[in-house]
């Protein structure tokens, strides 16, 4: 084994999951890509029992544990710089997996980082991300262990929505493949639970994904049956496109073969034959209700994440772009991404800053509000990357899930919001991902829409035909005075129209007139660092 060398770091992740410990060791290259120096797996189904006790078993915890402290010792034999170990589904979930993680510290000396289903998914995607070109096509993301099943929906290449279902393939063997091979009653239980499973949390989707981009062992042997079928022999696997009829013909011949006989199936780790029904069942019902016709296969998973995130955190992440010089930088280069016009909400976000400028001592605005309301009209149209109807309601998800760096999570939260509610419906507690927050960002969220409503409607023809507004402050009313280059009666009308949640929220009217001098600016501050007068 050859040294480390000293331009060239190691890196380590060791991905616990429910059936499979897996460990990756890398050397880090100059450009933040890196060269994978061994791999190894074991198989102890950790969370072998789970889904009944609710507990950790005992032998699984033997077998892990042992597993866990062999590949710590791999790692450190190359004198890696870092090493990051993460569990998922079956220590997320189990009574005593607090336990379980104090004892492979005292026996092994390593930390377990316990990830979230979201962090999960994210880790999945970033995987997909790096070696899959999802630009420009609608794609859905799945992720497969023993215990669950993460679904990321992408359009552009921008996360959608993010989904964790109970549908892993050693949960969904123990619960239902309760005969050999399979019955009927037990085959149509199983598959029923899944349809169900699906539908509850995922509902209807947004689009429909052109392509599934599938990891972990479930869709690795997937793909290694069918190409073994198809080509008698096995190659290269990472990519390699299957369709739901190879799929639907693999179930078949699954459902009908008994265990010993899955065994012995080509392309099979026999290892696997025993939960590769649920789990191929659950990928193809998934793909059914999705309506996505080819499934690509990931042989990476959320390790190649972990290492990705890490030489990232690192900062080893060379030839990456320089970043930005300011937060709301990264807002225009995310709503550069998901293919927003620019120009219109670039200019929308100028009106709306220059209203909450000139109201916000009047009504006592936060000063943070200020990037929160720029940042929600930078983005308040990027749900059209998505489809037109909605794209108020895709925005909120596409913010959520975006990379919106120097922004805190509550911050992000309330820039979703914002953009959410641009258009249509009011903010109301019925709406659950507005009732969640407190009472004083509801109100602020309700005041940062009025205002940019209002802002949107005075571009109404995507022209900017209107070059400023002020904003005269009286006992009874508002009135905002706006500087035209041309005829401004479309916008004048549309602001008009839009103006009710701002006078509901603030309690007073508004009326809107040309000003019939030039609008005397206050400089206003831009997210590239310039400033507007």
């Amino acid at each position: 084994m050859s040294a480390p060398s000293a331009s060239l770091p190691r890196i380590a992740a060791i991905d616990l999951g429910t059936n499979t410990i897996r460990v990756v060791v890398a050397e880090v290259e100059s450009d933040g890509s890196y060269r994978v120096l061994d791999e190894e797996r074991e198989m102890t189904r950790l969370g072998r029992g789970l889904d009944r006790s609710g507990r950790l078993g005992r032998s699984p915890m033997e077998r892990s544990l042992e597993a866990l402290c062999k590949m710590r010792a791999i790692a450190d034999g190359f004198g890696v710089a870092h090493l990051r170990v993460v569990a998922t589904s079956a220590v997320r979930e189990a009574s005593n997996g607090a336990a379980f993680r104090k004892e492979a510290q005292r026996r092994c000396g390593v930390r377990i980082e316990v990830i979230s289903a979201d962090e999960e998914a994210h880790l999945a995607f970033r995987s997909v991300n790096r070696h899959f070109q999802l630009d420009q096509q609608s794609a859905a993301v799945v992720d497969i262990g023993g215990g669950s099943l993460e679904v990321v929906l992408v359009a552009g290449g921008v996360i959608n929505q993010v989904h964790s279902l109970p549908l892993g393939a050693v949960r969904l063997t123990e619960r239902y493949a309760k005969s050999d091979p399979i019955s009927d009653k037990h085959w149509k239980k199983l598959r029923k639970a899944i349809d169900r499973a699906i539908k509850d949390e995922i509902g209807r989707p947004p689009f429909t994904p052109e392509i599934m981009v599938g990891s972990g062992g479930t869709f690795t042997n997937i793909g290694e049956m069918i190409q073994y079928e198809r080509e008698g022999r096995l190659t290269h696997i990472r990519g390699y496109a299957v369709t739901r009829s190879d799929l639907q013909r693999l179930l078949d011949r699954l459902r009908e073969s008994p265990l010993a006989e899955r065994r012995r199936i080509s392309g099979l780790n026999p290892k696997r034959a025993d939960i590769i029904l649920a789990g191929a069942t659950a990928v193809a019902r998934l793909a059914k209700r999705l309506g996505t016709p080819r499934i690509l296969v990931n042989d990476r998973g959320i390790r190649d994440g972990i290492l990705l995130a890490t030489i990232e955190e690192m900062g080893l992440a060379g030839g990456a772009a320089v970043p930005p010089q300011n937060r709301l930088q990264w807002v225009r280069e995310f709503a550069r991404k998901c293919r927003s016009n620019e120009r219109h909400c670039d200019h929308v976000a100028m009106l709306a800053v220059q209203m909450f400028d000139q109201l916000q001592e009047a009504y006592e605005l936060p000063s943070a509000g200020r990037d929160i309301l720029e940042a929600g009209a930078l983005l308040h149209d990027i749900g059209y990357l998505v489809n037109h109807a909605g794209h108020h309601k895709h925005a909120y998800h596409l913010i959520m899930h975006g990379d919106l760096r120097g922004f805190s999570p509550g911050e992000i939260e309330l820039i979703a919001n914002v953009a959410r509610y641009h258009r249509r419906a009011r903010p109301k507690n019925a709406h659950e991902q507005f009732r969640r927050l407190d009472k004083s960002d509801r109100l602020l969220v309700r005041q940062l829409s009025g205002i940019l409503r209002i802002a949107e409607g005075l571009d109404r023809a995507h022209a900017q035909i209107v070059k400023g507004v002020r904003c005269k402050i009286g006992d009874d009313r508002v009135r905002v005075l706006v500087e035209a280059k041309g005829d401004p009666r479309v916008e004048l009308a549309d602001a008009s129209r839009k103006r009710g949640l701002f006078e509901r929220t603030f309690e007073i009217d508004v009326v809107f007139e040309r000003s019939r001098r030039p609008t005397k600016q206050r400089a206003v501050a831009t997210s590239t660092g310039k400033r507007r007068s």
